[in-house]
């Protein structure tokens, strides 16, 4: 059977989408020819920014190599663009006189940038910016001249003015609206973006328009239209995009602000379709790269026969690709008579949440600093989920329900990669049917997180959720995937360069994955805490859900809920209230646990909040990478062999040490005798009570590997006790790998060595001391800094034990 020639005009990413899809549905159908006008293959247009911003290389951003077309049988011509298109005779003219016959033809010629027609628009150094030569030419200019201006503060402009601080530019952003990316944020939000980004040095000229750029040979600066006069040396127009529609216009098509098509992305000619952003379709042309491929996939259904309902349109979102800045927009962000706002401003962090409803469903949301929220939104706006079931004062949260979905929580149904169109349920179809183990092949195989990137982290979790020890079993050279450098590695750079965010440190130490995965976000949270206790802001969103409910996820999707009980001290009280919670809330299980507290299990996550209000009681530090409870036995007081008062001492040591974040989990065991009632021996610190004072054990771990611990030494004061544990957490905290246990950092480092650490009384008490600062930076209970080990009373005061 004879192929039908297919030619593309434009080599895009729309347009190679589109052959993509064409290919998987039936690759032996057309003969096909791709004709580019830059001298590259497919690369995403998306990430030239971190091209400028020094993230990525521009072999980095190529989507189909050269070999790609050659293994799929495509005949690409690049740096030759199309002239002319004779429908009559149906053949396409290169610029170089090179004819291409076609029995189906495809415009995918994508925009161009659109440069403000105002004298000086045609100097050397005004560059609309728009391919990767655009960004190359930036990239020479920035090594010798200093000053530049972007006009334009919409999405395009700020993330270029971004790159070329990182070039090392002096960079002012003139935007003709009152607030920056109008069309995207609302006012409150547009703010607090101009806020963060003049915190990183950019300036701002808003409500400012530009009616000259000055320079006879090349650019010196600018003139606004009050006769204000900038200087610059690089003038970048980002003021919008037009589509490129010039020839299919002079080949008679009908064009309006795109070239008009139908549903099945068909021009006024039967053999002609367009598509991406030079396709306007219902009066609408988009410039975002989900909308793009759905017209793809549409577009590739038609051409192979298969029944498509056409394309009916698209909401889209935005994200910006600026370090320290998080924002999300989705939909239709303007109040009216029909669609009103609901908000949250949380002053302290700067974030900010704002959804748009109409007719009780969500049309629209803003997000910016927590944007965690942000697919959850925009999945809701696709299903037109109605607003029954939640609560609008929790920024519709359903009913107690905690921040962010985790992925065991989302439907298969949600979508994961706005930008391509694939859910949860696709993802881990794929991992099962095709054994995939990590983000890469995850990507190659469903094209979800191949555009913009940001759902990377996403496709890790679920790649954990669903394959479990054998997803954690793939052992990278660095702490994660992301990146090669080791912890010892990063922890130094974070001090040598003063790094104060996860984002900072993704960027500046160059990741794969400049989001961060499953792994290497609550590792990087964990290590700037433990360096800055003071400085770093704790990164909620890194941290597990468990640490985020205070309640650990079971089997069925219920959660446990365990309040805290110092050494398993309780009293008439706190068992009648929890008697009560357990009765009103139907409570399915109520356990003695095995670390001496009452624990009630079965419990629907939205009534979590409720449940701790009517338990007035604190959470116990069941579920994080912290500080674990103290198991203790009754001691001397009541015990005949008991030698020490050991449940006094365990509510000591876990009121001085509890909500300390460590590198794993932390347990401590205090025994009141060598027959060690509570296991001591394998507890990350255990005491055991002897008639001469406190017999001291480290590292020692239980699981599914026991590791007993190693005897320390023995002293004769519970003040002795103390201060030691607080050395070992320490010097656990400071040299620890993320999510590694004391038995094995303790075979890593060696016993002797940690020994030696441990039992020097200078650096015991420097080790004290820093424990003690990063107890109050955890907002803890009051503390004096100890000096010369003078204990003040004060930090050691325990309640009398009531028995």
């Amino acid at each position: 059977m004879t192929k039908k020639k297919l030619v593309m005009i434009g080599n895009g990413m729309a347009g190679l989408r589109t052959i993509e899809e064409i290919l998987e549905r039936e690759a032996e159908k057309y003969e096909i020819t791709i004709i580019g006008k830059e001298s590259y293959p497919n690369y995403n247009r998306i990430m030239l920014s971190n091209i400028l911003q020094k993230k990525m290389t521009v072999e980095e951003t190529i989507m189909n190599s050269y070999d790609w077309y050659k293994e799929n049988h495509i005949q690409l011509v690049t740096g030759d663009p199309v002239v002319e298109v004779n429908r009559n005779l149906k053949y396409v003219t290169t610029k170089a006189g090179c004819k291409f016959e076609y029995d189906v033809c495809i415009f995918a010629t994508g925009s161009k940038a659109f440069v403000l027609p105002i004298p000086g628009s045609t100097l050397p150094s005004v560059i609309g910016w728009r391919t990767i030569e655009d960004t190359e030419r930036m990239i020479e200019i920035a090594q010798s001249k200093k000053r530049a201006i972007v006009i334009g503060g919409g999405l395009l402009g700020l993330e270029c003015a971004r790159g070329l601080m990182d070039q090392g530019m002096a960079v002012t952003v003139v935007h003709l609206a009152e607030w920056l990316m109008e069309m995207q944020l609302d006012k409150k939000a547009g703010e607090l973006l101009k806020e963060d980004l003049e915190g990183q040095g950019m300036n701002f000229k808003l409500q400012a328009s530009t009616s000259a750029i000055l320079g006879n040979e090349d650019v010196t600066g600018i003139e606004l239209s009050d006769g204000t006069t900038m200087e610059a040396d690089l003038v970048v127009m980002a003021v919008g995009i037009r589509p490129f529609i010039e020839v299919a216009k002079e080949s008679g098509l009908e064009v309006n602000r795109g070239i008009q098509v139908n549903d099945y992305m068909q021009t006024s000619d039967s053999d002609i379709f367009a598509v991406g952003e030079c396709a306007e379709h219902d009066g609408k042309v988009y410039g975002l790269v989900a909308p793009l491929y759905e017209q793809g996939k549409v577009l590739a259904d038609y051409l192979t026969g298969r029944d498509t309902a056409g394309y009916k349109g698209s909401t889209t979102f935005t994200s910006l690709k600026v370090s320290g800045c998080d924002l999300y927009s989705a939909g239709y962000i303007t109040e009216d008579k029909d669609v009103k706002g609901i908000e949250i401003f949380d002053s302290q962090q700067n974030h900010y949440k704002k959804v748009f409803v109409k007719d009780n469903v969500i049309v629209g949301a803003v997000l910016y600093g927590d944007i965690e929220d942000g697919p959850r939104f925009f999945n809701m706006m696709k299903k037109e989920e109605l607003l029954d079931d939640y609560t609008m004062v929790s920024l519709l949260h359903k009913g107690g329900e905690s921040v962010g979905l985790s992925i065991e929580d989302m439907a298969d149904d949600e979508t994961i990669c706005g930008c391509n169109g694939v859910s949860k349920g696709k993802i881990i179809e794929a991992i099962k049917t095709n054994g995939l183990t990590n983000v890469e092949e995850v990507t190659k195989t469903t094209k979800a997180g191949n555009s913009c990137g940001k759902c990377k982290g996403q496709i890790g979790q679920i790649l954990e959720y669903t394959l479990g020890d054998d997803f954690i079993a793939a052992k990278p050279t660095g702490i994660c995937a992301c990146t090669d450098l080791t912890r010892d590695q990063i922890v130094t750079q974070i001090r040598a360069k003063q790094l104060k965010s996860s984002e900072a440190v993704r960027n500046q130490l160059n990741f794969k994955d400049k989001d961060g995965c499953p792994k290497c976000r609550p590792a990087l949270n964990y290590y700037l805490n433990m360096v800055y206790p003071f400085d770093h802001e704790d990164e909620i969103a890194s941290r597990f859900a468990n640490e985020r409910y205070h309640a650990n996820i079971q089997k069925d999707g219920t959660f446990s809920v365990i309040p805290q009980m110092r050494g398993g001290v309780t009293d008439a009280d706190q068992l009648i209230r929890l008697g009560e919670v357990a009765k009103k809330y139907n409570v399915p299980l109520v356990k003695v646990t095995g670390s001496q507290r009452i624990g009630l299990y079965g419990i629907r996550k939205e009534l979590l909040p409720q449940v701790w209000e009517d338990l007035e009681m604190r959470s116990a530090s069941a579920y994080g990478k912290k500080t674990r409870s103290v198991k203790s036995c009754v001691g001397k007081s009541f015990c005949r062999f008991g030698t020490q008062h050991t449940t006094q001492l365990g509510i000591r040591l876990e009121k001085m040490f509890e909500y300390i974040d460590t590198p794993h989990k932390f347990k401590m065991g205090v025994s009141g005798c060598p027959r060690s009632c509570v296991e001591s021996g394998v507890k990350d610190f255990g005491v055991i009570g002897v008639e001469n004072g406190f017999q001291i054990y480290i590292g020692g771990n239980g699981g599914t590997e026991v590791t007993v611990g190693q005897h320390l030494t023995t002293v004769e004061t519970e003040d002795e006790v103390v201060l030691l544990c607080g050395a070992l957490m320490q010097y656990y905290r400071e040299t620890a790998n993320y999510a590694e246990r004391t038995a094995p950092w303790l075979n890593r480092l060696g016993f002797e060595n940690v020994q030696a650490v441990l039992l020097d009384q200078e650096k015991q008490q420097k080790l004290f001391n820093r424990i003690m600062k990063a107890k109050a930076a955890a907002g803890n209970e009051p503390w004096r800094q100890i000096v010369d080990n003078e204990f003040a009373q004060s930090i050691f005061e325990v309640e009398e034990v009531k028995v």
